[in-house]
């Protein structure tokens, strides 16, 4: 069943006026369906629950009584077949206005949408992409060897010696403000990298210089913007005692380190070297990353869209949740990062507003890309993206589409595969330009 008809009108920006209009047989089994549902709360002496006839019920309450319960059984379905009807994209929950309601005739409301926008595509062929340094130098190599040897240090306890930066400290604190204990400023036995920069500024320096056992008066201010507002601006004393004092122990970078680091090797040439490959493994993907990121970036700087707020704050919602699911993985929570940050939800989405408007503005400037070229997605490509799903998950196929049809199929997936064809598309049409040339180009600009 379709709505008897629908009308678009466009409007000034990304608004517009659809004009739907459904018929009254199905606007009166609406009402069936109302009635069916409120008889069950209806209490008339009488009468069983539940039993009230609907011409007694009619009389007593009016058939207006069930207009509204009606409206929402029918509006969401009439809505989306509209929309599909005219093939219009709305980015917002619509703005509903009832024009006509009336027993016996037809319904007709009037739904305002903010619509998907359209995309004025500036240059995107022959787009410039600064060339990419893929050679690795001995420096790089031993980089990496450096981080190995800190993520293979052990923490010792110094005995004997006072904090340093770098130091892990076990200690336990209490903050005061105005000589009063407050909430959330008092923990045992915790332990704190110097130099990490996790707490309030002027607190871990204050720490430095300290001995096991000691106990200090630390006095710090909180931030203005703050996310408490009863401590922001505010001058607190820490009472801090010092239990334990952590220092690295950097291991020797030997044939036993290599070891350590990794069973598949017996010697420490032959880490180096492993390093080496991985490098140069890593510095390929980097350059084609950088390649497909520089040829969007130019694509979307060059195109013009005006783009509604809807899509701006959707965008911030999904950033937050990929967000918190790495803060999960790192066993912390949002709620626990807003107070180590000092900040709040607010804040924190104010923080991705920018990057959300990018992210949304090369989004649609690919589609647009894809659109012009006449980019597709084969169910072929589909089929060849579910392997590899497959083996990165190791999941069998038939799994994994079961999974993505959970989702609602695997239309999301070609859409994603279209996307990443017209990047393709982009990359094959650039230019590599030398590094020099670029900033030369660049510096006589700014002259």
């Amino acid at each position: 069943m379709s709505a008897e008809n629908a009308n678009w009108e466009k409007q000034e920006g990304n608004q517009g006026v659809l004009t739907i209009e459904v018929e009254s047989e199905r606007f009166e089994e609406a009402l069936d369906q109302a009635f069916q549902k409120v008889r069950k709360q209806v209490d008339i002496p009488g009468f069983r629950k539940g039993k009230v006839p609907r011409k007694l019920f009619e009389q007593r309450f009016g058939v207006e009584s069930l207009y509204q319960d009606a409206v929402d059984i029918v509006l969401p379905p009439a809505y989306s077949e509209a929309v599909q009807e005219t093939q219009i994209e709305p980015v917002d929950q619509p703005d509903i206005d009832i024009e006509e309601i009336e027993r016996g005739k037809n319904l007709v409301f009037k739904a305002t949408v903010t619509v998907k926008p359209e995309v004025e595509l500036g240059q995107y062929k022959e787009l410039e992409v600064e060339e990419f340094e893929t050679s690795v130098s001995e420096e790089d190599v031993q980089a990496e060897l450096d981080k190995l040897k800190e993520q293979q240090a052990e923490l010792v306890v110094v005995e004997d010696g006072e904090v340093q930066n770098g130091d892990t400290v076990v200690m336990d604190f209490k903050g005061y403000v105005d000589g009063e204990a407050f909430e959330g400023g008092e923990a045992e036995n915790y332990s704190l990298e110097i130099g990490s920069g996790q707490f309030i500024p002027g607190f871990e320096e204050q720490i430095t210089g300290m001995t096991p056992g000691e106990e200090r008066d630390i006095t710090i201010t909180f931030p203005e913007e703050y996310h408490s507002e009863e401590l922001s601006g505010k001058e607190a004393v820490f009472s801090v005692k010092l239990h334990d004092i952590k220092r690295k122990e950097l291991p020797e970078m030997d044939d036993e380190f290599a070891k350590d680091v990794d069973e598949d090797v017996e010697t420490f040439d032959e880490l180096k070297n492993k390093q080496e490959d991985k490098l140069k493994h890593d510095k390929e993907h980097e350059k084609e990353h950088h390649e497909r990121d520089t040829v969007v970036e130019k694509a979307a700087e060059n195109a013009s869209v005006d783009i509604p707020d809807a899509m701006i704050s959707s965008e911030s919602d999904r950033m937050m949740q990929e967000f918190d699911q790495r803060l999960q993985a790192q066993g912390m929570s949002l709620d626990m990062y807003y107070q180590v940050a000092g900040t709040d939800e607010e804040g924190m989405k104010e923080q991705f507003k920018g990057e959300a408007e990018k992210r949304v503005k090369m989004n649609l400037t690919l589609e647009a890309v894809a659109n012009a070229e006449e980019v597709e997605a084969s169910d072929d490509d589909v089929e060849k993206e579910l392997d590899k799903m497959a083996e990165t998950y190791q999941r069998e196929k038939e799994e994994i589409r079961q999974l993505l049809a959970m989702q609602g199929g695997t239309d999301a997936l070609k859409d994603d595969l279209r996307i990443q064809k017209a990047i393709d598309f982009l990359v094959e049409n650039s230019k590599t330009v030398p590094k020099s040339q670029e900033n030369e180009d660049v510096a006589e600009e700014a002259e």
